[in-house]
């Protein structure tokens, strides 16, 4: 716990203009950003007299070890650099309102020739219309079945819909009606981009003047006694008010508007949101998120504007917001919401009629909420402290393992080995500090030397952020925090995607520097061992080691020939099977994405200069390697884009690889060496899935 008068600035040093700043930790990360109209009277209130500060803030004041700070011109350009900081370094005692999902919204792609309704999550798409958010996915889909009827616009795939322009057959929809087809050219290009408008123009709300004009239609069919055209615009008009009438008008304006309601008590908030377009709730959402700062409801309704509009432009911001508080001082936020949308945004507290009926409504809706997460999470807590207690008993730990560490290693029968880092903080996964590693340190099959390989890759990442820092001085680590030549340890993010896990990157949270407080291998007694070695010959001595084995889930501790044993039933050892659990499904992920990428390798991947383009034109003009293997230069030199000198590169490459085996289908023993593959050096299981030829069938069996 630092003393905040180590850090405090000194007086006068603190401007007394706009800004935003930063409180950072002992290792360097931010824990909280804050934006201020003058910062200097702004800090000044956090180096009070701790007894006088809001519990949390003290906390906050007290975990920090630095303050910093970066002035800006105006209070919108604060709010606007405080939502950036905020996203980009995750500061653990900021308000952050968290949902477990990513609402759907229906998308209309009018960016594509034929225009495509689906169901759409995450970042929105330049050219496509969103409509939402939905509470289900469901209800998306229930709409749009109740549309189809009335705009047979496509739903299907790119894959289903050219399939079925070269097949010539539509899917089932444009058999039943549901669809116009124009993958088989029923409807013109221009005449089904007319329909998805007058999907969009139904959706958005403009629905009277297209109900009037069918029912005209319908009646002129009756009065020329076209009786069943007649009664098919009548079933297509109770199609359309069904689906009106998933949407009640609570607003009798048509106004497009968000509502905003906030239900908090000393420790939580809740927030629910009710999007109205065209005076009709088109969608609803919530957050909830925990007041680990001291916070008033209206700066809670200021971090919900930064949540919802932070990344929306245009019609994706209403004309009006409605709040149950204003922020304070509230012109700067309005001006910061007019530029998001371009044109005069409302940002007011309803008093009277219809709107504060409706605030009314989402206010409950806010409460209730809050109530059901209070009373979800009351055993989760409960139970999640319990077992960080029971394993710090068992351990023989000072305090509770606030963030384990778990590792695991993978391969199949030796080849592609590879490890797993989770990360658990408070009980729960921190996927965005997942890492993953490739052991090149040694060929072959030996999970001891592959985890002391691993553990101190990763610790020695960690003393070297220390040293850059100037927290660490231990003698003789020089050597061993110089040895970082060839290492490739990469992490992961829910989405897949890698980062620099040794990167400097100024307080982001993906990182190594921070230390757990046990690390759990998977394993018994020689991955114990090995872990605990690789830590002392570090000097890294405040870091807790055990494993945990699989086949009577014992914990082991270094140094000891007998296991603990932890009640089947205990808290803590679920705990630790949960992440062990995560770490091995995290590490043969990993390890099967290698594998597959090795099987679908080529001889070509080895030409240096060759493109994935190049390299797909050349199979797309041959047919297979093969074929290629016996063109000579000049035929070669016909793929467009091939000169003599690549052809030739490309000759010797592939006469100097190896002549694949022969492809067998394994389950009916047929030789598959002339069929036009991209990849004939691979052969089929019986499911059809290829492997290297000469590779077991019973892979499954063979992977650790």
């Amino acid at each position: 716990m630092a003393d905040p008068s180590s850090y405090r600035p000194k007086p006068g040093q603190i401007p007394d203009s706009p800004g935003v700043y930063r409180f950072r930790d002992e290792h360097r990360r931010v824990i909280y950003v804050g934006k201020a109209k003058s910062l200097r009277q702004r800090l000044a209130n956090y180096f009070q007299d701790l007894a006088s500060l809001h519990p949390r803030t003290r906390t906050m004041v007290t975990t920090a070890a630095s303050v910093e700070w970066t002035v800006v011109s105006t209070e919108v350009e604060a709010l606007q650099l405080e939502y950036s900081w905020i996203k980009e370094y995750d500061p653990r005692f900021n308000v952050k309102y968290r949902d477990d999902k990513s609402y759907p919204y229906l998308a209309v792609t009018m960016n594509e020739e034929f225009p495509r309704v689906q169901v759409m999550r995450g970042h929105k798409k330049k050219g496509v219309r969103y409509f939402g958010p939905y509470g289900h996915a469901w209800a998306i889909r229930d709409t749009v079945d109740l549309l189809l009827r009335v705009f047979p616009v496509r739903t299907c795939s790119a894959g289903v819909f050219k399939n079925a322009t070269r097949t010539g057959r539509p899917c089932l929809l444009g058999y039943i009606g549901k669809c116009s087809a124009p993958c088989v050219g029923r409807i013109e290009p221009e005449e089904h981009r007319e329909l998805a408008e007058e999907f969009c123009d139904f959706m958005a709300g403009r629905t009277g003047t297209y109900l009037r004009r069918l029912e005209q239609r319908m009646r002129d069919a009756a009065e020329e006694m076209e009786y069943e055209r007649a009664a098919r615009l009548r079933d297509d008009i109770e199609a359309l008010k069904k689906a009106m009438e998933k949407n009640a008008v609570v607003l009798a304006d048509a106004t497009d508007a968000d509502l905003i309601a906030v239900a908090e008590d000393e420790l939580e908030a809740a927030v629910q949101i009710f999007h109205v377009r065209g005076g009709r709730v088109r969608g609803q959402r919530g957050w909830v998120t925990d007041k680990v700062e001291d916070v008033t409801t209206a700066a809670l309704v200021e971090h919900a504007l930064q949540q919802l509009y932070g990344e929306e432009t245009g019609d994706a911001v209403p004309k009006e917001v409605l709040v149950p508080a204003l922020p304070d001082p509230v012109e700067p936020v309005q001006e910061w919401l007019t530029g998001r949308r371009g044109s005069n945004v409302s940002l007011r507290i309803p008093q009277r009629g219809d709107k504060k009926a409706l605030m009314e409504t989402v206010q409950r809706n806010a409460q209730q909420a809050l109530a059901l997460h209070k009373t979800k999470r009351a055993s989760d807590l409960t139970t999640r402290s319990r077992a960080l207690e029971e394993i710090a008993d068992a351990l023989d730990l000072d305090s509770a393992p606030l963030r384990i560490e778990c590792y695991d290693i993978s391969h199949l029968q030796g080849d592609d080995v590879v490890a797993s880092m989770v990360v658990f903080e408070d009980g729960l996964q921190r996927k965005s500090e997942y890492r993953r590693f490739q052991i090149k340190g040694f060929a072959g099959q030996d999970d001891v030397r592959s985890m002391h390989e691993v553990i101190t890759r990763r610790f020695r990442r960690y003393l070297a952020e220390k040293e850059k820092t100037g927290e660490w001085v231990e003698d003789g680590t020089e050597g061993a925090l110089s040895d970082t030549a060839g290492l490739t340890d990469t992490g992961t993010d829910t989405d897949g995607g890698t980062v620099d896990g040794f990167k400097d990157d100024d307080g982001r949270p993906k990182k190594f520097a921070y230390p757990p407080q046990l690390v759990v291998v998977d394993g018994g007694q020689p991955q114990v061992a090995a872990a605990k070695r690789a830590l002392d010959e570090l000097g890294i001595d405040d870091i807790a080691v055990c494993g945990l084995a699989k086949r009577l889930e014992e914990v082991w501790l270094p140094e000891d020939d007998d296991p603990v044993v932890l009640p089947r039933s205990s808290e803590g050892l679920y705990l630790l099977q949960r992440v062990r659990d995560e770490a091995h499904r995290f590490a043969i992920t990993y390890q099967r994405t290698k594998r597959a990428k090795r099987f679908r390798s080529s001889p070509l991947d080895d030409v240096p200069g060759l493109g994935e383009t190049r390299k797909q034109a050349l199979i797309k003009h041959f047919g297979s390697v093969k074929k290629l293997r016996s063109a000579t230069i000049e035929q070669i030199q016909e793929v467009p884009g091939i000169g003599r000198k690549t052809a030739e590169t490309i000759a010797v490459a592939l006469a100097q690889a190896a002549p694949a085996a022969p492809a067998v289908n394994t389950a009916t023993g047929e030789i598959m060496d002339d069929r036009e593959d991209e990849a004939p050096e691979t052969t089929a299981d019986a499911s059809g899935e290829p492997v290297a030829a000469g590779a077991p069938d019973d892979r499954r069996g063979q992977e650790r």
